[in-house]
């Protein structure tokens, strides 16, 4: 049984990555330096309120230069109100652990500290924009933060296969403000050189972003931040790499709470044996050995990211269905780094972490609009249930009310797209979020639910027609939302911007996002999660995210592929 989403979702989660140009910055002011003995971190640690309020709270020029524990922490200002320090926290040789620098450093041997990072090794990018020395983070830090701010790392998406920390809309300059905390852009490697090792390494990826929260760790403090008020906030794959990290027992005392947008919840980790079946698949696209580590490493890019295309084009049709087209390439619970798949396939662990868990109203809408360009009748639509769930599920999906054929769409020519991209929408991201928000609650964590019903076009969405319409939400459009970059925005993306910033800056500090001025947040519960319409009034209706339809009658894909 092949599910449509394996083929159709393929263009939706990939995010488009093109690296900002760097900027000069406007003046570097009075450095004001620490000796190199005495770290302001430290100092402001102690609970002296004259100490707190003289040193630890950022006022007036804005501090270009940083004593920490690594180094000098040179930065660069666009604005007076934020610095921008770009830097690398971690070093790796190809397919192999990355480890944390023991000095501080600028990014690809960068001596301005205006530039920004190259990209890791991806599609459509030119070779000068990118490094396999790619490990790097860009910190956006406001004047006058408060003593033992919170800090935010933001986990860009893309498939694990493209995207970056220059990657559009990610300017953590507004975000950083609104929410009064350090926002830090991190990057870690993409597709075949994160993922599927040749000699038998998995999660490289993953274990990057481990390293760069013990990078912060060290630091964080130098910069008025406190390491135990750290969230981890991520959209798409970013978010399934978080959701990754709340299985890895290594990492649990690096961040305290997390942020979940748009995660594609439907497709889970891969099992072992699957990896194992995946990772020789690949390794039949590249002229080395496994074990010859001297052909390995002789290797271009180009090379190893044409054999990464070509198991991404192949994997779901040769391998196993479970691979998908939109994301063949993807974390693995090994059992011992990676330790619970955190789905309905196997035991939930007790959790404790708070979580907010969001998702947007149209997140099939760039792939079912863009692949029937031409519409779809009432026979399309069940010829294309048929395909991806069998007549069974098909004949459970059309009794129900939410995914029936409409009344008005027998006669021949009547476009119901809209019905697919809900079934679309529900099965990859908002029905199973809703589950893992359950599953969570029930095993002793909190959580947050909501969906967005304003967001801004990201480029690139407007490839479809449909995602520039007005009302549509298209899976991406929140990020600029979130990060307050939404160029010339309405009075209702300003309107949702504020709220979502705020709620923010409540989590950040009080694992708790009701604020004032804005409607209640009603946390889930195991039997309703209270999704909180952002941009609209009260709750999202449930719809069919029911627990006794997806994940019952109808499997999720991890399910399906017993993965």
């Amino acid at each position: 049984m092949l599910f449509f989403t394996s083929a159709l979702l393929s263009l939706v989660v990939s995010a488009f990555a093109a690296p900002l140009a760097s900027q000069d910055s406007h003046g570097r002011g009075d450095l004001l330096r620490f000796p190199p003995f005495i770290h302001k971190g430290l100092l402001c640690n102690l609970p002296i309120p004259v100490i707190q309020k003289i040193l630890c709270t950022r006022q007036g020029t804005p501090d270009l230069s940083i004593d920490t524990p690594l180094g000098t922490a040179r930065g660069a200002t666009d604005n007076g109100d934020v610095v921008r320090f770009s830097v690398k926290y971690a070093s790796a040789s190809r397919w192999q652990p990355s480890s944390v620098v023991t000095s501080w450093q600028l990014p690809n041997g960068l001596t301005d500290p205006s530039g920004l990072p190259l990209a890791c090794p991806q599609d459509n990018l030119d070779d000068s924009a990118m490094s396999e020395d790619c490990l790097s983070m860009i910190l956006f830090v406001p004047n006058n933060l408060p003593a033992n701010a919170p800090t935010l790392v933001w986990i860009h998406g893309g498939s694990f296969a493209v995207g970056s920390a220059t990657a559009p809309g990610l300017d953590g300059s507004n975000l950083a403000t609104a929410t009064n905390s350090i926002v830090a852009v991190i990057q870690y490697r993409l597709g075949a050189l994160g993922f599927f090792a040749p000699n038998g390494q998995t999660n490289l990826g993953v274990k990057d972003t481990v390293n760069a929260l013990k990078f912060l760790n060290k630091v964080l403090p130098s910069f008025g931040g406190d390491p135990s008020k750290v969230s981890l906030a991520g959209q798409s794959a970013g978010a399934s790499m978080i959701r990754t990290l709340l299985a890895v027992p290594s990492a649990a005392s690096l961040f305290r709470s997390a942020i979940l947008q748009s995660d594609t919840m439907d497709y889970g980790f891969y099992s072992p044996s699957i990896q194992q079946s995946l990772q020789q698949f690949f390794n039949t696209f590249i002229s080395c050995s496994p074990s010859d580590n001297a052909c390995l490493n002789a290797l271009s890019i180009d090379a190893i990211i044409s054999a990464q295309d070509n198991y991404s084009n192949n994997a779901a049709f040769s391998v196993t269905p479970a691979a998908t087209v939109a994301e063949p390439i993807r974390p693995v619970r090994d059992g011992s780094f990676v330790t619970n798949s955190l789905d309905s396939s196997m035991a939930f662990p007790h959790v404790t972490k708070p979580l907010l868990i969001s998702t947007v109203h149209h997140e099939a809408g760039f792939t079912i609009y863009g692949l029937y360009n031409d519409g779809l009748d009432a026979t399309g639509y069940v010829n294309a249930l048929n395909a991806a769930y069998g007549s069974n599920s098909t004949d459970i999906l059309l009794q129900n009310p939410n995914y029936a054929i409409p009344a008005n769409a027998e006669s021949a020519g009547t476009d119901v797209r809209s019905q697919l991209q809900v079934v679309g929408t529900d099965q990859v991201w908002r029905c199973p979020t809703w589950t893992f928000a359950r599953n969570w609650v029930s095993n002793g964590g909190t959580a947050y639910v909501a969906e967005y019903l304003v967001g801004a076009s990201y480029p690139g969405n407007d490839a479809v027609s449909f995602c520039t319409d007005a009302g549509v939400v298209c899976h991406q459009d929140d990020i600029m939302i979130v990060f307050g970059t939404v160029p010339n925005p309405s009075p209702a993306q300003s309107a949702v911007t504020a709220e979502i910033q705020a709620r923010y800056k409540a989590f950040l500090n009080n694992n708790n996002p009701n604020t004032d001025g804005h409607a209640s947040w009603t946390p889930a519960t195991n039997t309703d999660v209270h999704a909180l319409q952002l941009g609209g009034v009260g709750e999202v209706p449930a719809g069919a995210c029911e627990p006794s339809l997806w994940g019952a009658a109808v499997p999720y894909d991890y399910q399906v592929f017993n993965i």
